[in-house]
This record gives structure tokens, sequence and C-alpha cells, in this order.
């Protein structure tokens, strides 16, 4: 509905005269929105006030000026000046009438649009370290840049979905001494397991992965492994401790053997961890490896790009960004003391080549305790000379698990993990997507349980998706009773659609493209949760409310046509979120 309003008033400021405005504006500027109060009218437009000042008119004048250009349209029964220079626009009963055709007509592709014009998007998101299994925080993160890929995309972006793996330095060096340590178990040693590495059930299943491939070649005498290490906590520093068990690894099993452990368990993750995301419905075009970055020398390019602008300095034997002058809060270290460079160099380097493979914007999807990332790498960004607002960073606020009212315990390294795939094992794929999703990313969430797989009202998944089991049900009926729904004769009858509940679905319905548009706008899927949810309780009334099979014919097929015309929304919305649509429930 927004678009053909637009249009009408771009034609009626194109059509005033040149001394009342001096030259057209820009079509970017002319928007309208739908109002809170039906007293006001469907729709609202502000341009009068925003156009004031240049035409040198009163904003009401204009505002008048601009109504009486309006070219006639089926669509608005009247526009009136209200307030201090606002538009309303009534729209005619046929404009809903109207739209319900649009929604037959277009199907799967009703509510896409052409608003991002193929600007190219590369969306990063998860890109958990492959150190374990994926965890229900990084679900979250997984449902919401899923989604927002299908939204953006749905609306006219080019967007591709990326997941950054972070398989070099020194988190993966202790998931590989955890392996090796839980091997050596395997092969009858008998040593602490270091409180620093990552203790989970799963290490033990790829300790003995790497038993049934490597068999005792890998194993070394307790006594030579611990023999002159530095206490481990709570005794010692934990930190310590592990990187000397890591070095002491390397020395009894060599540099090749090291690597085998180590390459073995990130194989072992990372086949975990793309099973569960493809399970999940979550596809992504590429997966961009750390070490990948490294040995292309993109990292050292980025650096002589830095240096070459004078934007690095030595200090106290390491390499510094002076992140500083591009609005970081302090200088960052990029190259070590010990000439390893540092997570923040083959961050800085990774988002220079997205830009260099032509990505217009970079969305990254992280984890609410990345707060300090964004200015970093946007001041790495500008100071190679790329546009620093070319970077967007959206962070996912945490979530908590709750069943029975009470909290579920979770934790990184504990033994108590809490993965993706035992969430989706219990509650299903649908119930995760959609409970992810119902809260905006930037509040906390809290996941009831039980609530989630319950099959009342109050669970959000069950209603929506029986409001589309229901019109599926309806068709039986209507089958069962040896009648056919005629399309055309209900779509040139959608003027019967008078009563209050129609009028409240219809309202509803219309609503989708302009939800679909927002949501992409402001990066907020859980937008089309809370419309579905309305939508799906418009059609409960109304379904409660009224007989959709009556005798009458072209009521009868008006009636079908609305609630099919739900029946899509709904599948088409679900369908962004990755959650089924049931002909049954």
């Amino acid at each position: 509905m927004k678009q053909p309003l637009e249009q009408l008033l771009l034609e009626a400021l194109q059509a005033l005269p040149g001394d009342l405005l001096l030259s057209p504006p820009d079509p970017a500027a002319v928007t309208v929105e739908r109002t809170r109060d039906a007293k006001h009218g469907d729709f609202a437009t502000n341009v009068a006030l925003r156009l004031a000042k240049a035409a040198r008119r009163s904003p009401r004048d204009l505002a008048q000026a601009i109504v009486a250009a309006l070219p006639a349209s089926s669509l608005v029964a009247r526009a009136e000046v209200a307030g201090a220079g606002f538009i309303n626009f009534f729209l005619t009963q046929d404009a809903s009438a109207r739209e319900l055709e649009r929604i037959h007509e277009l199907g799967e592709r009703y509510g896409h649009s052409a608003l991002g014009g193929g600007q190219r998007i590369l969306i990063e998101f998860v890109s958990a370290n492959p150190t374990g299994p994926l965890h229900v925080g990084h679900g979250r993160q997984a449902a919401y840049g899923a989604t927002l890929a299908n939204v953006l995309a749905a609306v006219g972006y080019d967007v591709a979905r990326e997941y950054y793996i972070n398989d070099a330095g020194r988190q993966v060096d202790i998931l590989a001494v955890s392996t090796w340590a839980r091997y050596l178990e395997i092969c009858g040693e008998e040593l602490p397991f270091p409180e620093n590495g990552y203790r989970g059930d799963y290490v033990r299943s790829v300790a003995a992965k790497l038993h049934a491939v490597a068999g005792e070649r890998l194993r070394q005498p307790a006594a030579k492994v611990l023999t002159g290490l530095p206490a481990d906590a709570p005794a010692g520093d934990k930190e310590a401790y592990i990187d000397a068990l890591i070095e002491r690894a390397r020395e009894l099993i060599g540099a090749e053997g090291f690597r085998r452990v180590l390459e073995l368990a990130l194989g072992e993750m990372l086949a975990d961890i793309r099973s569960d995301l493809e399970q999940f419905g979550v596809h992504f075009d590429r997966w961009y490896s750390e070490r990948a970055l490294a040995d292309s020398g993109a990292i050292d390019r980025a650096l002589a790009r830095l240096d070459a602008q004078g934007r690095l300095y030595a200090q106290d034997g390491a390499t510094w960004f002076r992140a500083t002058a591009f609005g970081d809060e302090k200088d960052r270290v990029v190259v070590r003391e010990n000439g390893q460079k540092t997570y923040f160099a083959s961050d800085i380097a990774y988002h220079l080549e997205k830009r260099e493979r032509g990505f217009e914007r970079l969305l990254d999807v992280l984890g609410a305790d990345h707060h300090g990332y964004v200015a970093r790498v946007r001041a790495g960004l500008t100071a190679m000379g790329e546009p620093g607002d070319c970077l967007e960073v959206t962070l996912i606020q945490f979530v908590s698990l709750y069943r029975g009212g009470e909290k579920v315990p979770m934790g990184k390294r504990e033994a108590q993990f809490v993965t993706l795939r035992q969430l989706r094992e219990e509650v299903g794929n649908d119930a995760c997507r959609l409970f992810y999703l119902m809260r905006s990313h930037d509040q906390p969430l809290d996941f009831d349980l039980e609530l989630a797989k319950s099959r009342t009202n109050e669970n959000p998944v069950y209603y929506i998706q029986y409001a589309h089991a229901r019109v599926a049900s309806v068709l039986k009926q209507l089958a069962a009773r040896g009648l056919n729904f005629d399309r055309a004769a209900g779509l040139a009858s959608a003027g019967r659609l008078s009563g209050p509940h129609e009028q409240a679905v219809l309202t509803a319905l219309v609503r989708y493209p302009e939800v679909l548009e927002q949501a992409a706008l402001n990066r907020a899927p859980h937008a089309i949760v809370h419309y579905l949810r309305d939508l799906a309780n418009a059609f409960h009334t109304y379904y409660n409310a009224e007989t959709f099979i009556v005798d009458e014919a072209n009521l009868r097929n008006a009636r079908l046509a609305l609630v099919l015309g739900v029946q899509q929304v709904i599948r088409n919305g679900l369908g962004l979120l990755s959650v089924s649509a049931p002909e049954t429930m």
C-alpha cells in the first residue's frame, strides 16, 4: 500500500508550479507511514513539513497545495490536511480488495520488493571458535543471522552468508592438547586434566577417534609429560600451565604429531558444527578459514598498507596500530614481541578482503561480549582507506534456559554444557527458530522450554502454525461437502468483506510488505514474528465469529479468498523464519 501512495505524492509534488517548489524532491524523501489511530486515516505523511522551508511556504499551505495536486486514484477515498501540515490518507474499501488480489497473484513472492536495489551485503554470523559444539547462545546468533539474510534478500539486496573459522591461534592449540590429554587417558596413562582445558564429553569422543586412527603411536608416559611443568590451578597459574603443556606436547610427539592431533580435532569439531547448522536450516555460501587468510598473504598486505600510510609504530618490541587516531579508545597491537600476529591483525585483514571482494556493506553478527570490536575494526578499515560506515555490527544478547521456572546452568568449558543440538532435539527446530526470534536481538532472551513444547495458544509457534492448518481444514471441509473454491469469483466479490472481523483481517494482511521492509531496514526479524502472531490472532477471532462455507456462493468464495490470503502470508513469513507451515496439527 505504501508504494502506490508514495508514487501519488511524488506525482503531486512534480505537478506543483515552479514558484511553489523550485525543484522536485528526492523520491527517497517522499514517504508515508501507517497511522496509529484510524481517526487520522490509514496512512499519513509529513512531507509538507519537511519541504516548507525550501518552498518558503507555511507547512499547512504547502500541504493543501499537495492535496489539490494529487492525481485521482481508486485507492484513495480522500486526503485531508491535519494539524500543522500533515496529510492523512483514507483508503477505499477497494484498496484492500486489490491488495488481496495481489496476494493471490504473487503467492510466495508477495511482500518482496526492490528496496535494496541489488546492494551487495556480506553477513558473517555464528563464526564460533571450532573448539566445541555450538551452544544455545550460538543458536540465537544462527537464527538471527540466517533470518536477517532471508529478509534482506526478499527486499532486493544481494546477500552472501559467511562463517569465519577461527582455526589459528592459542584456542585451537588448547583444543589439541585437551584432546591429547584424553587420548593419553584412553592409552592408560594417569595424569590430571588441565584446569584450562576443554572438559566437555565431546573431547573424549574426539580423543577416541584419535586413538582409533593413531593407535598408541602418540602415547607418552605421564611422567615425561608432567615432569618440570609449572603448577596448575588452584595452586598455580592455569594459563601458564596450559601453555607449558602445549609446548611439552610439541616436544614429545613432534610438530608433525601435534599438527595431526590439531587437524583431527579441528576436523571433528567443524564437521559437528556444519552438521548442526545444516540440520537447523542454516546454510552458508562460504566457510572462510583464518589460516587460509594468513597463508594467502592477506594479513601481511593489510599491515603493509597501514605501514605505508604511517599508521604503525614500534614499541616494547611489538608493532602497534594507531587506532586512537581513528576513534578507538586505545592503540592496538598487531604483531606481538614474539613475531606472532594478533587476532586484531587478522580481523582487519579479513574485513579489508571482504571489501576487495566487492561487498558494499559488511554486516557482522556477534555475541554481546564483543561490544569493543566495532570501533577498532572500523578504525582499521578507515585507516586503510575504506569507508568506516561500511561495517555494521549487530550484537546478540545472551540466552538463558528455563525449565519449570528454574534456570538451567550453562558453561563453556565445564561439564554442564547445553548444546544447540540438545535444545533442538528437545523442543524441535521450529520452536528453536521462532523462540530465538521472539525478542529483539538487543534484549536478553529467557527461553522457556516447557512453553516451547506446549500445544497451547500461549505458545506462539503453535498459535501461528495452527492458523495455517485451520485454513487447510476449511478447504478439506469444502471438498467434503462437494464444493469448490472459485478464486476469480471470490476476488471479484471481495467488496462483500465488510464485516468488522473481515476488515481487521484485511488490515492485518496488507501490512505484511511494510513489516518486511521495516524488518530489513531496522535489522529486526523479530518484527515478523510479532506480525505473524497478530495476523494469526485476527484470523482465529474471525474463524470463531463467522462461518466461511455459507450457501451464497459469492460470499463463500470471497471469505475463502480472504482466509487463503491469510494462509499464504503466514506461509511466506514462516518461510523467512525457516519455520514449517503444517497442513495439520
